[in-house]
């Protein structure tokens, strides 16, 4: 077990005394199994009426309506929690899909609905193409397929930071050849779609003490990766742009059928958009 604490500050600066619309805030770590809260912050300036919600898939959704204008906004997060995943797990997979292409259940393809469907458009079907180039043969282990695409996302992508919040469709960053954690998980995410599993996308923070991951700012950062469900295992973790499964360092925060629905922090402000001056974000991740 590891205990950590998960710190998130993030300030808006305006040139002068603005007014904000309301502001959808998603950075509450989502409690499981493997991820108990102990304690949770949250603090919004200026003053602002904060209600919470779950929105469709269980997310903690923190809704900040302001009172007053201000020429800076600041919201700060801090959660105390303990993570328990093991470093090397191995996943009860359901003999049934044990290799690949398998049949899932009726329930299970109802169930999964949207999260089976490639989040972008493939036009001339490039990125199918690219993800049935790991099946090696029809009867392939399942896992190891998954692992192979996951590593040539990290083979075949080279890391970038990107300013632009957005994500990058699959199709653009094979055209790349470069993105960031949010392209990576995206472009995993809709390769295995293609092939028929069911997969979302996760946002959240990384803790890396040693200081040596891709995506990573010090000993944590925020970042985002992908779940892929397998009957019997359930919702295994994926994170292409290290490589790694099973999400040992990584503290979820949301999941998503799309990376658009997982924004940590999004809202409006009211006025001339050259008001809008600086954003700064500060993340750490450190043993409690």
């Amino acid at each position: 077990m590891t205990r950590l604490i998960v710190r998130h500050r993030t300030t808006y600066r305006y040139r002068q005394p603005t007014a904000f619309g309301p502001h959808r805030l998603m950075l509450r770590p989502k409690e499981s199994r493997t991820l108990r809260l102990h304690k949770y912050e949250l603090e919004v300036s200026p003053a602002a009426a904060v209600s919470w919600a779950h929105d469709v898939t269980g997310n903690s959704v923190a809704t900040a309506t302001f009172l007053e204008p201000a020429d800076a906004l600041i919201i700060d997060s801090v959660a105390t929690l303990t993570l328990d995943v093991e470093k090397w797990p191995v996943f009860d997979i359901s003999a049934s899909a044990s290799t690949y292409p398998f049949l899932l259940s009726e329930d299970e393809m109802t169930d999964l609905g949207g999260l089976r469907l490639q989040a972008y458009l493939d036009p001339t079907g490039e990125l199918r193409e690219w993800a049935r180039g790991f099946v090696a043969h029809e009867g392939t282990d399942t896992l190891s397929l998954l692992k192979d695409i996951s590593q040539g996302v990290a083979a075949q992508i080279v890391y970038e930071e990107r300013e632009d919040e957005s994500a990058q469709s699959a199709v653009q960053t094979l055209a790349r050849g470069k993105g960031s954690c949010r392209d990576f998980a995206v472009l995993f995410v809709d390769a295995v779609r293609a092939l028929g599993f069911g997969a979302r996308i996760v946002s959240g923070y990384m803790y890396d003490p040693d200081r040596n991951l891709t995506g990573s700012g010090g000993s944590g950062s925020t970042h985002a990766w992908a779940e892929v469900y397998l009957p019997g295992a359930g919702w295994i973790m994926f994170d292409p742009t290290n490589r790694s499964v099973g999400g040992f360092n990584l503290i979820p925060v949301a999941v998503a059928r799309h990376i658009r629905q997982v924004m940590p922090v999004s809202g409006s402000f009211i006025g001339d958009i050259a008001a809008f001056e600086a954003l700064d974000v500060c993340v750490t991740v450190t043993p409690a």
